[in-house]
């Protein structure tokens, strides 16, 4: 409890380096699922962003920008569905954005359904294809659960990163259609009972000889949110602890999602070699060092192994995430 506290009082005091731009929040219904994201320079992402998001059913999103330069900001205030922050704060200083969006799902979130996602990570459930974001959350609060998880699958093109420049409004999945079916590894952590995955392309190209350094692709991104919860680090794990729970421990098998990650496009060199750059991200800065210096040399992640992408049917063959027993 003490610990949570602590937490809710750093997004308290660093939610005052926000300051609204646009703030449509009195337009939230009680029934909306709000999305809640952190971002800098994604102007070209954004238009495919929102409209992959809107068309799932997500009523409005919260949104903070951290000092973009590329229109993202001016574009974000025109949208009648956004509301909007901006900061010139440190990222890091914030824990990478965690405390700024726990300040504002914290004043605007309380009873809702939350998503927390990237602006390069597209939420992926069962039956995502032709039911709507509610139907999984009326199912999820009919079985009394408040949480839920999606592993984050990296997805990658068949040649180099760049080879293939990434155009606005772009499903980036028409370019970084592959990924890794397999090569991945799990634990349990221990004090606050959430899985840790790791592998994938990042592993074995980026962390080769230290695979146990990659990335943690476990997260929990979608919650019926209430004040006393906080995030602890991104959105892989939560307290209370008990929101961290979300798989069977007696073997069984919960229903769970994916977060597909558009990372590995022709924008994110430049963007990598920026972030190095700012040191703005030094949590994850072993990451992007790694990233900046594998991407000078222009990598191919796919092998003769790769999968390519066809639908949620796929990822469930293939054990990345379940219906369970959702109907």
């Amino acid at each position: 409890m003490l610990k949570r506290h602590g937490y809710q009082l750093r997004a308290w005091r660093r939610g005052r380096d926000l300051t609204p731009v646009t703030n449509r929040t009195q337009a939230i219904r009680p029934q909306d699922v709000l999305a809640f994201t952190t971002l800098r320079n994604e102007r070209v992402r954004l238009p495919y962003f929102l409209d992959y998001y809107r068309a799932q059913g997500i009523g409005h999103f919260l949104m903070v920008d951290n000092a973009s330069d590329d229109g993202s900001r001016d574009y974000l205030a025109e949208q009648p569905d956004v509301s909007l922050w901006t900061t010139p704060a440190s990222y890091r200083g914030a824990r990478f954005g965690v405390d700024w969006l726990n300040r504002l799902q914290h004043r605007y979130g309380h009873g809702h359904w939350t998503l927390v996602v990237d602006a390069d990570e597209f939420f992926v459930y069962p039956y995502c294809d032709t039911r709507p974001i509610q139907a999984l959350t009326g199912w999820l609060e009919t079985c009394g659960m408040r949480s839920f998880s999606a592993m984050l699958i990296d997805m990658y093109p068949r040649g180099p990163v760049d080879a293939e420049p990434y155009s606005e409004g772009q499903n980036p999945f028409e370019i970084a259609s592959w990924f890794d079916n397999g090569n991945y590894f799990i634990s349990r952590n221990p004090e606050f009972h959430n899985l840790w995955i790791q592998g994938g392309p990042r592993a074995r190209v980026f962390f080769p000889d230290k695979p146990g350094a990659a990335p943690s692709l476990n997260k929990i991104p979608l919650v019926k949110w209430r004040r006393d919860y906080v995030y602890l680090q991104s959105t892989h794990m939560l307290l209370p602890r008990a929101l961290n729970v979300t798989y069977d421990d007696q073997g069984g098998e919960m229903t769970s999602g994916a977060l597909l990650h558009a990372k590995f496009l022709s924008t994110l060199a430049r963007k990598a070699a920026g972030d190095v750059q700012r040191k703005a991200y030094s949590g994850q800065g072993r990451e992007n060092r790694a990233n900046d210096t594998q991407l000078r040399n222009r990598p191919v992640l796919w092998t003769r192994w790769s999968e390519k992408y066809i639908n949620w049917r796929q990822l469930e063959i293939l054990g990345l995430m379940s219906k369970g027993n959702w109907a």
